[in-house]
């Protein structure tokens, strides 16, 4: 069975908008796991000016994506958190590691994992590849909503 997540836009879910949306598509999707997909662009603005001439991806921008993905999902599976004043930010990155650079026109595919629930905060766990698998990142992360600007919370 095919999940409604996948036929909609990704932002329908995340309030992110270009140039700093770098979930492209979301292409698996079941339960508290979700897999997303982005085409690095060759004209990037970070390749601007992270080692011109030689352009590597930075590992902030990648780490990006996985928190865009696991914002994709939290707000896609939980009606609670869709209903929730505010927006998804990220509260804490552990144990990130990163094994491959990454170039202007790769495709790098997030896999994430909500693995548990506490109050408004999602714990998550990411691992991104390239399209052909080659690993990239892990990390884990806990990401929650934050209330809206001038909201006491």
């Amino acid at each position: 069975m095919s999940s409604p997540i996948l036929d909609r836009p990704v932002t329908d879910f995340i309030p992110h908008r270009p140039p700093f949306l770098f979930v492209d598509r979301v292409v698996e999707h079941a339960g508290d796991e979700l897999t997303a997909e982005w085409d690095v662009p060759e004209d990037l603005f970070a390749f601007q000016g992270h080692f011109p001439g030689e352009p590597v991806l930075p590992g902030v921008l990648i780490s990006e994506f996985c928190f865009q993905a696991g914002a994709v999902l939290i707000y896609a599976t939980s009606q609670d958190d869709q209903d929730a004043p505010g927006v998804p930010v990220l509260t804490r990155i552990t144990d990130a590691r990163f094994r491959r650079i990454v170039r202007p026109g790769t495709t790098l595919r997030a896999r994430v994992r909500i693995t548990e629930r506490l109050a408004n905060a999602r714990y998550v766990d990411a691992q991104v590849t390239t399209a052909d698998g080659a690993k990239v990142t892990r990390l884990s992360c806990v990401l929650a909503v934050a209330p809206p600007e001038g909201d006491p919370a």
